[in-house]
């Protein structure tokens, strides 16, 4: 049982601090909630939360196999540097055409909401390898065993942690009533001011790698 709790606190902890930086979905999870209501929002973090539960159990699946063959995670971060210079792009036009708009807060379909999240949650693709690397890592430590009941638990803490920072962010930007329409217009060129820092930081990772 105390090998249990221990995973549970410590996936639980890493997911959220992996999670709480500003980033493309923590920042999407506030700009849900600003342009379409906090109930969006937070769906939205929910639909993270479930992606990245089913980039954890994939990272559970393949951890020795990551460790054992190098390329594949070489591969991931090619994939992910395309990825994010596309998305880097798409947020700076999208800012452009959103510039000159008047804001107006709607209440969007909570289901748009849900898929989007998991849909910018499963393109980014360094989640898996850094789930691989907790589990080795907990796994060398003693905790994480590929036991059935281990897995789950790292699973839905990985999930657990991810929620909680999103939610904080839907709820942050929520209370902040007065900023909300100068957020909305500029939302777009801090996503894709990130997603450069991102492309940077994954060329530097790859190349280094």
């Amino acid at each position: 049982m105390q090998q249990i709790i221990t995973l549970l606190f410590f996936t639980f902890g890493a997911a959220f601090l992996a999670s709480l930086p500003p980033g493309l979905l923590n920042l999407n999870a506030a700009k849900a909630s600003v342009e379409k209501g906090k109930a969006n929002g937070v769906m939205f973090g929910l639909g993270v939360a479930v992606a990245v539960m089913m980039q954890t159990y994939v990272a559970v699946r393949i951890a020795k196999y990551i460790l054992r063959n190098q390329h594949v995670i070489e591969v991931l971060l090619q994939i992910a540097i395309v990825l994010f210079f596309v998305l880097a792009i798409f947020f700076f036009i999208k800012g452009r055409k959103q510039r000159h708009r008047e804001i107006v807060l709607v209440e969007g379909k909570k289901r748009n909401s849900f898929s989007r999240g998991v849909f910018l949650a499963l393109i980014n693709l360094l989640a898996i390898p850094y789930y691989s690397g907790l589990n080795t890592v907990f796994h060398g430590q003693g905790f994480m065993t590929y036991a059935l009941e281990d897995e789950i638990v790292f699973i839905l803490a990985a999930g657990g942690g991810t929620f909680l920072a999103m939610y904080l962010y839907v709820f942050y930007f929520d209370k902040m009533e007065q900023k909300t329409s100068a957020f909305s217009k500029n939302s777009n060129y801090i996503l894709s001011a990130l997603m450069v820092l991102l492309f940077i930081i994954t060329c530097i990772r790859f190349f280094n790698h």
